[in-house]
């Protein structure tokens, strides 16, 4: 990427750790719920839910649930390669997940594409989704390196209607 876009954008991070143990922390709902959601759900092509240690594959549903959040987020595993590679689809467009070990660290780069480019999609897709995973990834790396979760989990957030736009540990 060479200049900003609104139809996609893409964040980075290192974090010492194994492809494998990355790679199972998004790809199965044990995984999910330990740094990112407070449910999640996959489903493979014929309905049936996916046991919590499971590996997700292409054409696998989800239902995903955050802390913090009435709402619920639902896609297709559109890509899963067991190893280093994982896309879906999410809120209107796509995610791409890439793990690339370089010099002992693993490079995590997450891209969101085919992102819509009316006004509602930059604010909610685009700028919104863009910050939240800056967060997320942060988390993740603060989870593997050290142990610790920085998304809040004891304090209901959600009686403030703009808690999404003012908390950055939502």
């Amino acid at each position: 990427m060479n200049k900003l876009q609104w139809h996609t954008f893409e964040k980075k991070i290192y974090i010492h750790s194994s492809l494998e143990k990355l790679y199972k922390l998004w790809a199965s709902e044990e995984g999910i719920t330990s740094w990112f959601l407070e449910k999640a759900e996959f489903k493979n092509k014929n309905g049936k839910v996916k046991a919590a240690k499971e590996m997700v594959n292409p054409g696998d549903r989800y239902t995903w649930y955050w802390h913090n959040w009435d709402g619920k987020a639902e896609g297709e595993i559109t890509k899963a390669n067991g190893k280093d590679f994982i896309e879906f689809s999410f809120e209107g467009s796509m995610v791409a997940v890439k793990f690339e070990e370089r010099n002992n660290v693993v490079v995590v780069t997450l891209t969101q594409f085919e992102i819509p480019e009316d006004d509602e999609s930059k604010l909610k897709i685009h700028f919104g989704c863009s910050n939240g995973w800056t967060f997320w990834l942060t988390n993740l790396k603060a989870y593997v390196e050290h142990g610790i979760l920085l998304n809040e989990t004891e304090i209901n957030l959600k009686e403030n209607e703009l808690s999404g736009y003012v908390f950055v540990n939502m």
